[in-house]
């Protein structure tokens, strides 16, 4: 048995099951995506290797919610730019982008539905049903202005595999830590930005 604050190990088989070590149970990828929600911890294990696959499983889980109608969240473009980054220079950089956004995109929608809590836990239900929903929606689009425009601050850096003119070559190697140092700074104030948001 793990101790308390360890996250519980899930083991794959070959056969595609997926055992509970915490509660001596085979699961499914729905109910690892309801532990998700539910803020349990946990990590997956190939179980005849040991080797750690919580990333694919998860992966795996996002993919099979996107494929069930009516529940795309990842937007078709931001789909495009994500593949894009493979293999790219910024490669590095957007895993941690991203977890910092959705840490500030977490936050602001956990105040927001304690301001809606607050504000309408009370109201009659024609109230919350329209007023909350232009509010939430109103919200999220700010939201994706933030995202969109950090995202267009990535693309705005030259991506790899156009070799450049020889002078231009030489140019690149002198200020490469320059645009890294900028890049470095452009990040910090977003993240600036997003906390004063919050």
């Amino acid at each position: 048995m793990p101790a308390k604050d360890d996250p519980v190990v899930i083991k794959k088989y070959a056969n595609r099951r997926l055992y509970n070590t915490g509660t001596s149970t085979y699961v499914t990828l729905e109910d690892l995506a309801e532990m998700v929600k539910r803020g349990e911890e946990f990590s997956v294990q190939d179980a005849k290797s040991g080797e750690d696959i919580t990333h694919a499983v998860l992966t795996q889980i996002i993919f099979e919610l996107e494929n069930k109608d009516g529940q795309n969240m990842l937007p078709i473009p931001f789909l495009r730019q994500l593949i894009a980054f493979y293999g790219d220079q910024m490669q590095m950089i957007v895993p941690s982008f991203l977890e910092q956004s959705m840490v500030a995109f977490a936050k602001e929608q956990e105040r927001f539905r304690e301001q809606m809590t607050s504000a309408f836990g009370k109201a009659p239900m024609d109230m919350m049903k329209m007023t909350p929903m232009k509010a939430l929606e109103e919200q999220t689009r700010r939201n994706m202005e933030m995202f969109q425009n950090a995202m267009r601050m990535f693309t705005a850096f030259p991506q790899g595999g156009n070799p450049a003119p020889q002078g231009e070559a030489e140019k690149k190697g002198e200020t490469k830590a320059d645009d890294l140092q900028e890049l470095k700074e452009q990040i910090a104030a977003m993240q600036r930005k997003i906390d004063s948001m919050g």
